[in-house]
Formats: C-alpha cells, structure tokens, sequence
C-alpha cells in the first residue's frame, strides 16, 4: 500500500493520478488536510484519509498499514522542518518500509535560499534509520505561470537573474519520477537530482512567449534592489519580495541550472520544456 501525503496538492494529485495508472485504486492512499478536497478520487475506490502535517496523531492513523509513504514537503516555509518531522516519525512508528521525500537541488550543498529546511529534512530522514529515496526537484515550469500570463498580455517583465539559466521542467514530470521510484524497486538509499533536460535564461524564456503570442516581448534585467522596487510598487508584501529577489540572485549564480539526467531516466522521455508550458499558459493551445 502506498499513501501520498499532500494529494490534494499540485504535485500530489499528479502523484495519485500517475498511480491509479498502473496499480489498483485500493493499494492507493490519498492523504489530505482537507479530506473532502479529494472526494473525487474517493468516488474512484481510492481511500482518503486525513493527514496534517501539524497534527502528529493524524500522520500515525494515516500511516497505518502502508509499505511506502510520499512525503511532498510542505509550503509553509518556515515550519517545514517541525512538520516534516513529526512525518518521518510517524513513518516510522507505523513500520513504513520505504519513505519518499521531494526535496531541493543540491539540498545539502547549496546556497538556495530554499535548501536549508530540506538539508535539515535529509538529515532527520538519515537519522531515522528508515529506508528512503530522496527525490530533489529542481524548479517547476509552471511556477512561472504568472511571469508568462502577465509578459503575455503587457510586452515585457522585469527580473534580476542575469543571464542565469534554469533547468526546469512540469510538475507532472516531477510526479512521473515520484511514481517510477514508488511502484519500481532498488531506489531505497538513492538520491536523485532531478532536473529538466535543457536549461533556459529569462531572455530565452521572452523569446518563447513572443513565439507563442506573435508580440515582441522583453525581459529587462534590473540590479537588485529596483527589482525589489518593481515587486513593491506591484503590491507584493516584504517577505515575498524578499524570497524573489534572493531567488533571482540564486538564478543569476547559476544554482538552478545544473541538468543531470536523472529526471530522464526515471519517466523514460525528455522532458517537458519551458516552450510547452508557456503555449499552453499564453493561450495559444
């Protein structure tokens, strides 16, 4: 029995999807904060139980039974490491054999802004003893979904990652790989650096939403701190800004560009690439 944490989530429901594809709905555990959310994959056999990451006893009780546990970490930054904790002990406690976590590129090494609560869940996943796959994604498509849909109606959007290159690819890539290493075998104590096939630059990412709409689009590189004025000026609050503008500065470093095949290897095909995403998000498709 395999149960996906965080499967009402973008990442998660993707998981179950992928799942449902070649295993049968009864050795699928969804499990949700919000268990009504995922009503419709109760309707097809799949069982929805209860689990918050704040909640220790509802991590035991959904835990109970399963071979394989998908930990997608949690999206509150800041509390990741306490919630991801109280996961991987309840993991443990139910006698889950093999634990699966989403964690980030280079988590242990790197200086992405974001590394640090998935260095800090590695190392409570080592400590536990239990057997794991970690799974570090790298940046999704789709998270520039907003970028694409705004430059696509104004012309132009403005960053400062330089001519930072990231390798990205689609959620639903992600969720392949996470299925591949939860229905194979041998991924125990494996680290997989996950990242899309080809790498691109803000510039190359104007020229694919020009290509998509017909109309020339831009992108202007601005020195930090007008960036940070930029995002201000738009409304968006201190900390958010913040998270942006160390995060072009990571791009700019080059700490989202390294591609390493392991994505490819584990669905099988390429990648999606960024010009996929953004045909479909600019409305062209």
């Amino acid at each position: 029995m395999i149960v996906v944490t965080g499967a009402t989530g973008h990442l998660g429901k993707l998981v179950v999807e992928g799942l449902l594809e070649k295993l049968p709905a009864d050795r699928v555990v969804a499990a949700a904060r919000t268990p009504e959310k995922a009503a419709g994959l109760a309707e097809r056999g799949v069982e929805v139980r209860r689990a918050d990451y704040t909640d220790p006893e509802s991590l035991v009780t959904a835990f109970k039974g399963a071979d394989k546990v998908l930990l997608v970490s949690g999206s509150e930054v800041g509390q990741r490491v306490a919630q991801h904790r109280a996961v991987i002990e309840a993991a443990k406690q139910a006698g889950v054999r093999h634990l699966v976590y989403t964690s980030a590129p280079q988590a242990t090494t790197s200086t992405l802004v974001l590394a640090p609560e998935h260095k800090a869940t590695e190392e409570l996943i080592q400590a536990s003893g239990l057997p794991a796959t970690i799974l570090r994604n790298n940046w999704y498509n789709e998270n520039y979904a907003d970028t694409i849909k705004q430059a696509a109606a104004t012309g132009s959007f403005a960053g400062s990652a330089g001519e930072g290159r990231v390798a990205s690819a689609t959620r639903a890539d992600y969720a392949a790989a996470a299925v591949a290493v939860l229905t194979g075998e041998g991924h125990e104590g494996r680290i997989y650096e996950l990242a899309g096939d080809v790498t691109w630059s803000n510039a190359d990412l104007a020229a694919e939403i020009g290509k998509a709409t017909g109309r020339e689009v831009t992108y202007v590189d601005l020195p930090a701190d007008e960036h940070a004025k930029v995002l201000a000026e738009a409304g968006l609050p201190e900390p958010v800004i913040g998270f942006l503008v160390a995060l072009d500065a990571d791009i700019k470093d080059g700490l989202l560009a390294e591609t390493t095949g392991d994505l490819r290897a584990l669905i099988g095909r390429p990648s999606t690439p960024i010009g996929v995403t953004v045909a479909e998000l600019a409305g062209t498709h």
